[in-house]
């Protein structure tokens, strides 16, 4: 079953709100005249904001290990953050 992406823009859809869609097959003669039936109402979500306030935790940091902390971004995108991917230089 093929996937499509279908992004917010031109759309102006809000994150939370239920999508319903139809779909009509094409291919070089044409398309099927009949959209398929309504979908199930996809929810409307989004990539979550960047973490705030990075910050060192001293209690932590040693010459082996850093500590660090922060505070959740202001927005999870409608879904639960399950893990962070940690970046250094």
């Amino acid at each position: 079953m093929p996937l499509s992406i279908l992004y917010a823009q031109p759309f102006s859809l809000e994150q939370g709100q239920s999508v319903y869609i139809k779909v009509i097959p094409y291919n070089s003669y044409g398309d099927s005249l009949l959209p398929s039936p309504i979908g199930n109402g996809a929810i409307v979500v989004f990539v979550p904001d960047a973490p705030l306030n990075l910050r060192n935790v001293p209690a932590q940091t040693n010459a082996y290990q850093i500590g660090l902390d922060w505070d959740e971004g202001l927005n999870n995108g409608g879904e639960v953050v399950v893990f962070y991917k940690i970046i250094y230089d």
